[in-house]
């Protein structure tokens, strides 16, 4: 299988002037009420961060024991203390985010991958992971795909001497009636990442958190440095998962299908071919000559994703941001010329 470059992320794509529809994350910054959470932690920031009142926040949030959470800096620290773990035989569920897997590899493990296909939509099926893998690592939703997995598919891969770990970055977006958040606390050999980058506009600020079994987490947090989680993102975590969080959680999930349906609706009508029934906030497309598009709408103005760094997938790809309306309608017009201009 050709290597592709793990360490490429959205970020890379964009650019001064350009529309960024290359970076997942819904908001260009953190709303007005987050804004002034995080300008009040600044008063604290000659203290050390402590964790205990973000901890107890997203125990209360899941309904959990304090012991089955930890806080980490952004979700793909996570990835970077699962690799730390003297794993046999860890598998990748891929397209998929790619840092676990960049992490596995830099920790020195050998990684195998299961490649989803595109004829059945990327679909899941538990039986054709290796029953060996002592380690699994699955999104759901999946970045870059946007497919949603019936909890019961992820589930499936369960089985004694195995750990699944569940990316659920973009769950508080779609049916959360599919997370495995709730179970993991008291689910043996289960773990489920959450990120507060993608909704809440923190990438910047590095907010997110893993749940598990009380001795699981114990285990990662032997290995995680002292203050990973700096006093802003302790803050904004308090503040995401309370009340005023789940306010703007709801909003951002009920503006989220319309900007889908029309994305999809946009690059079908131009041509592109998109896989169906996205639910995290982008679309995932293909045109046989994707490279070159992706190139002439930059000089129009737009940046977006580049598939052929995600591990099954290649250049004939795009993933796409779902943005408002207008911003959907300007990326139509420079479709269009750009498509005119293809050599």
């Amino acid at each position: 299988m050709p290597e592709v470059d793990l360490l490429h992320h959205g970020d890379r794509e964009v650019g001064d002037g350009l529309v960024d529809l290359a970076v997942n994350v819904q908001a260009p910054q953190p709303p007005p009420w987050l804004l002034d959470v995080l300008t009040g932690a600044l008063a604290h920031a000659g203290a050390y961060p402590d964790q205990a009142a973000a901890v107890a926040a997203v125990a209360r949030a899941y309904r959990c024991d304090p012991a089955s959470v930890l806080l980490t800096n952004g979700a793909a620290e996570a990835f970077t203390l699962l690799a730390r773990l003297p794993w046999r035989r860890p598998l990748m569920v891929h397209p998929q985010f790619t840092e676990p897997e960049a992490a596995l590899r830099a920790a020195g493990h050998s990684v195998q991958r299961l490649v989803l296909s595109r004829d059945n939509g990327f679909r899941l099926d538990p039986d054709a992971v290796d029953p060996a893998a002592d380690l699994v690592v699955v999104g759901n939703p999946t970045n870059p795909t946007s497919r949603l997995h019936p909890a019961e598919s992820v589930a499936a891969l369960l089985r004694p001497g195995r750990l699944v770990v569940v990316d659920e970055a973009f769950m508080d977006v779609t049916d959360q009636r599919q997370s495995l958040a709730g179970l993991a606390p008291t689910t043996a050999g289960l773990l489920v990442v959450r990120s507060l980058t993608k909704t809440f506009g923190l990438a910047g600020v590095r907010a997110g958190h893993l749940l598990a079994a009380p001795a699981l987490v114990a285990d990662l947090a032997a290995h995680q440095p002292h203050w990973s989680v700096n006093a802003l993102a302790l803050a904004a975590t308090v503040a995401c998962v309370g009340p005023q969080g789940e306010a703007h959680r709801c909003a951002v999930a009920d503006h989220l299908p319309r900007r889908l349906s029309y994305l999809t609706r946009t690059l079908q009508a131009a041509g592109l071919d998109v896989v169906a029934e996205p639910v995290g906030p982008f679309v995932l497309a293909s045109h046989d000559r994707a490279d070159v598009l992706r190139e002439r709408l930059r000089h129009h103005g737009f940046a977006l994703r580049r598939g052929d760094t995600f591990p099954g997938l290649g250049p004939q790809w795009l993933r796409v941001a779902a943005r408002d309306e207008a911003t959907t309608d300007a990326l139509s017009n420079a479709l269009t010329t750009a498509l005119q201009e293809l050599p």
